[in-house]
């Protein structure tokens, strides 16, 4: 995934900032900027100056953050110095006595909050990927902080009259493209934000926002320590049977590390389901590890428990939803969307349900099979899932996922695969560097170059699982592309693969390799952004169209020639054969019950969330409620939830809880984004694939365009056509499914 991206309005202030709900703005005065009578030649606004080290750019290359110099003692008051000196921008805009036009309002509010958006780039990034108690503590302190500071520009009556006045006369002015967009996206997300709200009803969403910054702020740090705090903590070796001998070795040093000396801990991972189980031969030990992962904050643990944190924000989205005349927080939030309404991605995903729900009872039924044929006298719990789909399939498919997992060593993974890639597709090339300064000694760093051996940026890839680490996988930059700036983007990918022990060969499993291809696609998005706005720079489109050009991506993990220059045993140097990958192409429509169907019940349980309104979610007023409107809201979908539960539950549903928006309402866009995909690899298939040609048409229509034009006309623009889910289906083989 990508980190979510900034407001328009507050374009320097990062997309990490939004995973707290930290867009800035500021508070101005009620002075009617157009009818100020003061002369223009007098007016001279004073602006402050920051201290310390985020006040300027730094003077590494690509003005990328220098960690060898930045303390945790310096964000507390680089945010305070960051806010104040962006009010008085957004007071000089409003105080300037000139008529309002393009530059002095709509560019001069993209120009202010330099300072802020230095130092929210790099705290956001670092809350993510290697938090710190103290930085927990600062984000708790300063995120009903920042988003005040929010609410004091969107919804400033004064700032909102220059707005309005220059988008009243667009028809007349001359713009380009990007321009126009820039002044239709401030407009419309001041307008979201509450502008034309009574006082009443302002102050009222002012307080909500600081409440949900507030909230959203706690319940990642509570999914966070539920996720840490409770490792699966066994005995002996034996109750591990099936592990690899580097698993156990691994197992015994974390338990060491947990305090418990002379015993085996296994680490939750963020998903429901947990990546060891099916290598796990002990079913009892795979059922305490499933729940474990399954009730980790639900209050089964009583030092566990989010359901009211996540109720409350469900109350509050459905009460500020309402403020603005809207049924309920989905149809609120999806005003910027590529499908625009609820009912748009609900028919998307319905129309998926009556062929996965008979998928689901087959493969049970399948499952249920095998399990008998070793003499089971069980049928298959969610704890067996996996396990038994992996033996299907590999009796099926004649394929062993550990011998698989042997041609996949991280490093060529990345420089053999993903970098040859963009070499064939775009011309790029990569450059490893050691003089760049990181925030955790495992990140690795690479100049990237353009095809004619210019330099396009900077990028960062921290590829291990760590406790200081949040779970998942995402993209988001340090250093955002603007023409106006001059600036070129600095990137980071961030993964959670399991660090081999000291000295073992860093193997990845297959779908780490997905992941790796699908980041860098978010990075490749940002690389070759060509816009003038840091606003609309990159990865700032809609939430249901910024996965589409990652997912596209993963298509050249298992292309032919790639594979065959990445993919080499790790201890025969033999180049993985292709009949083998035939099978891994062939398996991968298989299970689909389950891979698939968690997914669609995550995006279902989110748009339950997402449509309370305001009475409705006020009368799940306890953590029994929380559990009773789930359990309603999974089985309402007609699958089998109970053999498939969704890919997160509510309590640790982090995409949609842990920020006052998020995903929330777009959980949907992964199977949106998916049919995009689908239908692009179609396109790539059909006219050469792996071409210089072809990615510089993919660059030129979709990767370089940013947040600038409609998403249909974009992909329009690239593929000739309007999108088709028909290849979707028949990716995840679900056409013509029959019970």
């Amino acid at each position: 995934m990508t980190a979510p991206k900034l407001s328009l309005i507050l374009s320097t202030v990062s997309a990490a900032a939004l995973l707290t709900g930290c867009a800035s703005y500021s508070q101005g005065s009620n002075v009617d900027p157009i009818t100020e009578a003061a002369s223009a030649a007098d007016y001279a606004p004073v602006i402050p100056e920051g201290t310390g080290y985020f006040a300027s750019d730094s003077t590494l290359p690509f003005l990328t953050p220098d960690f060898s110099q930045i303390s945790e003692d310096d964000y507390v008051p680089a945010f305070e110095q960051g806010m104040a000196i962006q009010t008085a921008e957004v007071q000089a805009i409003i105080d300037n006595p000139a008529a309002p036009d393009f530059e002095n309002t709509i560019v001069a509010l993209e120009k202010s909050g330099r300072m802020l958006g230095r130092v929210a780039r790099v705290f956001f990034a670092l809350t993510g990927a290697n938090t710190t108690d103290r930085l927990d503590a600062i984000n708790t302190e300063m995120s009903p902080k920042l988003s005040a500071h929010s609410d004091s520009i969107t919804l400033n009556p004064a700032l909102f009259a220059r707005v309005k006045a220059v988008y009243d006369m667009r028809a007349a002015m001359t713009m380009t493209r990007e321009d126009a967009k820039l002044l239709e996206e401030a407009y419309a997300q001041m307008v979201h934000a509450g502008a034309l709200l009574t006082d009443a009803q302002r102050d009222r969403v002012k307080e909500i926002n600081t409440e949900l910054s507030t909230l959203t702020t706690e319940f990642s740090q509570a999914v966070r320590a539920a996720t840490n705090d409770q490792p699966m903590i066994v005995d002996t070796a034996e109750e591990l049977a099936g592990l690899s001998d580097a698993d156990i070795a691994a197992a015994a040093e974390f338990a060491e590390e947990k305090g418990h000396p002379g015993k085996y801990a296994i680490a939750l991972q963020n998903t429901t389901q947990q990546p060891l189980l099916p290598a796990l031969e002990n079913r009892a030990t795979r059922e305490t590890l499933f729940k474990l992962s399954h009730n980790r904050s639900d209050g089964t643990n009583a030092e566990h428990d989010t359901r009211m944190l996540l109720a409350n924000i469900a109350g509050l989205r459905a009460e500020k939803a309402s403020l603005f005349g809207e049924a309920d927080w989905a149809s609120y939030t999806m005003y910027d969307r590529m499908a625009k309404t609820p009912q748009t991605a609900l028919n998307f995903m319905e129309q998926m349900v009556p062929a996965l729900a008979a998928t689901q009872r087959r493969e049970a039924a399948m499952l249920n099979e095998a399990i008998a044929s070793e003499g089971g006298d069980f049928e298959v719990q969610p704890w067996d899932w996996y396990r038994y789909a992996n033996k299907v399939k590999a009796e099926r498919y004649d394929l062993d996922e550990d011998a698989v997992m042997e041609y996949f060593q991280l490093e060529k993974v990345l420089e053999d695969g993903v970098f040859y890639m963009s070499k064939e597709l775009y011309g790029l090339t990569f450059e490893r560097r050691s003089d760049i300064p990181t925030y955790h000694e495992d990140v690795w760093v690479y100049t990237v170059f353009e095809a004619d051996g210019s330099e396009l940026g900077l990028f960062f890839f921290d590829p291990f699982q760590r406790p200081s680490k949040r779970g998942g996988a995402w993209m988001s930059n340090f250093v955002d592309q603007s023409d106006l700036w001059g600036t070129s983007p600095v990137i980071y990918n961030v993964l959670n693969i399991p660090k081999a022990s000291e000295g073992e060969v860093q193997l990845v499993s297959f779908d780490n390799v997905n992941t790796i291809f699908h980041e860098f696609g978010h990075a490749l998005h940002g690389f070759f952004a060509d816009q003038k706005y840091e606003s609309l720079s990159g990865t700032a489109t809609a939430r249901d169209f910024v996965e589409y050009p990652s997912q596209v991506h993963e298509m050249w993990a298992t292309y032919p020639e790639v594979l065959q220059n990445y993919a080499r045993h790790y201890e025969t140097g033999e180049t993985i054969p292709m009949a083998l990958v035939e099978r891994i192409e062939a398996a991968s429509k298989f299970n689909q019950g389950y891979d698939f169907g968690e997914v669609v019940e995550a995006a279902l349980l989110d748009m339950r969330w997402s449509a309370l309104t305001p009475a409705q979610a006020a009368a799940i007023d306890a953590p029994e409620k929380v559990d009773a409107f789930e359990r309603s809201a999974l089985e309402d979908l007609g699958l089998e939830i109970d053999l498939v539960p969704p890919r997160y539950r509510s309590t640790y549903f982090n995409h949609i809880f842990s920020s006052p928006a998020g995903y929330s309402a777009g959980y949907y866009s992964y199977l949106w984004t998916e049919m995009l995909d689908r239908d692009s690899r179609k396109w790539f298939l059909d006219n050469g694939a792996l071409t210089r040609e072809n990615g510089d048409h993919y660059r030129a229509t979709v990767l370089s365009r940013g947040g600038t034009m409609d998403y249909f006309e974009m992909f329009e623009n690239f593929a000739g056509r309007q999108p088709d889910v028909g290849p979707m289906l028949e990716a995840r083989g679900l056409t013509d499914t029959a019970e």
